[in-house]
């Protein structure tokens, strides 16, 4: 069923790209974006899916980077905030702000008024854009949390940081989906095995690692934007960089809803490091470990697991403990932290998530370090800025290449569901209307959708229990999302497999269904080989 996939596989070995970008995570998704719609012509490919790792494992925050002010990184915050700010407006329905409620414990290395003095700066910093922060006694954190142990509170407080809405993936993907309105030829299952040099054009040798083809991709430049395996493809390709990776690793345990809080409970962990209770919808989101690793194949272990749990039954009064029977679904990534020198050290706990770009001009090539969501605008806009220094013509270079569609569109979209009465329509498992989740997801796509809806009302069901999908959406992701396996539907096109366990999808008599809109004949070896998957 994935015709799509198939169309672009044969595009990429039939013309000369002025881009070729290696990984769909943020980095590559973002720099489709903004290339494509400048008018660029884009590949990409990536060895697994769209946001298959570092990108569909972090913690949802769309933050400025508040940890960072004790290192004394100011410049690196305020742009930061700058960037969270500019994400917000970009992305109203998607990046909202969300209070923080702070707790410290007693004996933590700053006591808690000194710490709320930080929280001044970074709202400061930050222009003032969010609500003022508020110093808390803990009494009155109780008062407002009433979750919150406060048996070992000295105080805390309050401030205003930003929250994805949607997954991670979903966003990230939303920029891929982009780049190909855009005119970019874009597959994911897609792996580089190299590159050489045809006089002043890469020959990029790749392979469909669903069916094993191997295709040569021409290209102008190179953008390698492999997230954490942006070391071993240069090595692969024999490049030598300024910067390389170092990697920490972080978890989240899903489970059902602890607290009926829509802040994020902040505090500080048995080894000192940030830990979240992060609400999501009907479910709650716990975390981060930070755990310096060596390798980006990062697994979640007992120990890992353990810490979270053992983490939050101290700090918070639950009903009862959490345990392993409680975890519905877990997140685990590594953060690829970019340090400079090839033998260079860094002090672990003040290493940062700040980018860097390491360019090869004589090659017209370039490599994309670090990095994180909240910066991500800025990474699409510099990476246009340095394929132009390589010569490669921007017909629209002034293009806005991101954001959501303007206000009229979403106007009529909102009045076209208010007279078919689509919110009727929404899911009990919904933590919001209809209208709001498809705008998010599908943009200027919801029009079209809800037509679909209007004409055939069949397609406004839900599919699989207890999800939020309706039938129309699981039609869409097969004909423009590239769905190749099952898990990138339900695990990043959707949300699903986060909020609810494998086994309550797989008994699910409407999976199957959803499999064939999917994936047509190939249905049941796509359902069993997703059974199979650990």
């Amino acid at each position: 069923m994935n015709n799509l996939r198939s169309a672009n596989l044969q595009k990429l070995s039939q013309e000369t790209f002025d881009v070729l970008i290696v990984g769909g995570g943020i980095n590559g998704a973002v720099s489709a974006a903004s290339l494509a719609a400048k008018g660029v012509s884009v590949a990409l490919i990536d060895k697994g899916d769209f946001a298959g790792l570092t990108s569909s494992n972090s913690s949802n925050l769309a933050w400025g980077g508040i940890k960072y002010l004790e290192s004394f990184e100011f410049s690196l915050v305020h742009k930061l905030c700058n960037s969270r700010n500019h994400l917000m407006q970009s992305y109203p329905s998607t990046v909202k702000e969300i209070r923080f409620l702070t707790s410290i414990q007693k004996g933590f290395r700053f006591p808690p008024f000194f710490i709320y003095l930080g929280t001044l700066v970074y709202w400061a910093m930050g222009r003032f854009i969010t609500k003022f922060p508020s110093y808390l006694p803990a009494k009155e954190i109780k008062k407002l949390e009433s979750a919150i142990n406060i048996s070992n509170v000295i105080g805390g407080f309050e401030y205003s940081d930003c929250y994805l809405y949607d997954n991670d993936a979903r966003f990230v993907f939303n920029f891929i989906r982009s780049s190909m309105s855009y005119g970019c030829i874009a597959a994911n299952y897609a792996e580089c095995l190299g590159a050489e040099r045809d006089g002043d054009i890469h020959v990029t040798k790749a392979k469909d690692s669903i069916s094993g083809e191997v295709m040569h991709i021409r290209s102008k430049c190179i953008i390698n934007a492999c997230g954490p395996f942006v070391d071993p493809l240069n090595k692969l390709i024999g490049e030598t960089t300024t910067h390389h990776h170092v990697f920490s690793k972080g978890i989240h345990l899903i489970v059902d809803k602890i607290t009926n809080s829509q802040k994020v409970l902040t505090f500080f962990a048995d080894d000192g490091r940030l830990f979240f209770v992060i609400p999501m919808g009907t479910k709650t989101c716990i975390g981060t470990t930070d755990t310096q690793v060596e390798n980006p194949h990062a697994i979640v272990t007992e120990q890992d697991r353990q810490f979270v749990l053992d983490n939050v039954n101290k700090l918070l009064d639950l009903n009862k403990p959490l345990t392993k029977q409680d975890v519905i679904a877990e997140r685990c990534g590594v953060r690829p932290l970019a340090i400079k020198g090839k033998d260079g050290k860094a002090d672990w706990v003040q290493l940062s998530r700040k980018h860097a770009i390491d360019v090869n001009a004589d090659k017209s090539y370039m490599s994309i370090f670090g990095g994180k969501l909240t910066d991500c605008i800025n990474v699409g806009n510099e990476v246009a800025d340095i394929v132009k220094d390589f010569g490669i013509n921007l017909p629209y270079a002034s293009k806005k290449w991101y954001g959501e569609p303007d206000d009229s569109i979403k106007e009529e979209f909102m009045h076209r569901a208010e007279l078919m009465d689509f919110d009727s329509l929404t899911p009990k498992s919904s933590s919001e209307p209809l209208t709001q989740r498809f705008w998010r997801r599908y943009g200027r796509n919801a029009i079209n959708m809800l037509e679909s809806v209007r004409e055939n009302p069949r397609k406004g069901e839900l599919l699989i229990k207890n999800s939020e999908y309706l039938r129309v959406e699981i039609e869409h992701a097969a004909q423009r999302e590239m769905v190749t396996k099952l898990e990138d539907f339900l695990r990043r096109r959707s949300k699903m497999a986060l909020v609810l366990s494998k086994e309550e999808i797989l008994s699910d008599p409407g999976l199957l269904e959803a499999c064939e809109i999917l994936f047509g004949e190939q249905a049941q070896v796509k359902l069993a080989e997703y059974k199979l998957a650990k």
